[in-house]
């Protein structure tokens, strides 16, 4: 087994273009690709599927944006008192529709020109069934794979996050708009017909959208009606029947044999585990 050693972040992700001339079958189909960050390295995960892994947690963290030692990752990362400064962890992230940045109170106005002020995506997506949610541009597929998506499709394109946040808040009055991630994690997720159900949302939000297109302008709202789901397949050998997790918080040894990847999640046979919530925590692992 090979040891790496380093800070955790979230695992990096690429979904593999195929030929497409070669039609897609059960033997041309390609997982999504994992590699998990340790400060400066990437550890390539997929080849070892069927293998042991062992994750140590040292029992430092250090604050991904500041690197101040921390007793406590706040938000995913952060130290406290980047947590309650920073743009990228105010109320506004979780809740785009609360945006402040046209009242002058945006904790770093230049960090939301680059992240906030720039075109977002409203999109539906099956991962433990039918959700909306929205995304940055540049973010896609990367966001639907985070979250364990099967099947993802962009409805809408808007000017800003806060009208993004307007988007799915009409939407999720009709579908879902978080993840179960028990369930995600289980398998066995039923197909949806995610333009049909766009059609479907579109014409029960119509008026709601219309004042939205008056309000800011049609160029700033624009419907997404041609183009087709994006089908996403993980490198899975089992699903896990009942799904338990491993804290690192509580016992810093996780162990067991890599049975696969989906969302942030390792699938381990002793359980799994959410890299994506131990972000900034010194690890040492063995694969």
């Amino acid at each position: 087994m090979a040891s790496h050693g380093g800070h955790l972040r979230k695992m990096q992700v690429s979904l593999p273009v195929l030929n497409p001339s070669q039609p897609v079958s059960a033997d041309t189909s390609k997982p999504v690709q994992y590699q998990i960050p340790l400060d400066d390295q990437l550890v390539p995960l997929n080849d070892h599927l069927g293998e042991p892994i062992r994750i140590q947690y040292t029992g430092t963290i250090h604050c991904v944006h500041c690197g101040r030692r921390s007793n406590k990752s706040f938000n995913q990362g952060y130290c406290y008192p980047c947590f309650t400064q920073l743009a990228q962890c105010d109320i506004c992230i979780v809740s785009p529709e609360k945006c402040h940045y046209d009242k002058g109170t945006c904790r770093e106005p230049e960090w939301g020109e680059q992240h906030c002020m720039v075109d977002h995506i409203v999109y539906l997506a099956n991962s433990s069934g039918i959700k909306v949610g929205i995304t940055r541009e540049s973010q896609l597929p990367t966001r639907w794979i985070d979250q364990g998506a099967v099947q993802a499709l962009p409805i809408f394109r808007v000017k800003t996050r806060q009208q993004s946040g307007m988007v799915e808040d009409m939407f999720r009055q009709h579908v879902a708009d978080k993840t179960n991630w028990r369930i995600m994690l289980k398998g066995n997720i039923i197909p949806v017909d995610l333009p049909t159900m766009r059609d479907a949302l579109f014409e029960q939000c119509d008026q709601e959208l219309q004042q939205l297109e008056e309000r800011y302008g049609i160029q700033a709202l624009q419907r997404i009606d041609d183009v087709v789901p994006t089908d996403i397949e993980y490198p899975i050998l089992e699903h896990p029947t009942k799904v338990t997790s491993h804290n690192m918080d509580k016992n810093p040894l996780v162990e067991g044999t890599l049975l696969g990847i989906k969302g942030q999640y390792l699938i381990l046979d002793t359980g799994v585990i959410n890299i994506r919530k131990y972000t900034a925590y010194h690890v040492e692992i063995n694969l």
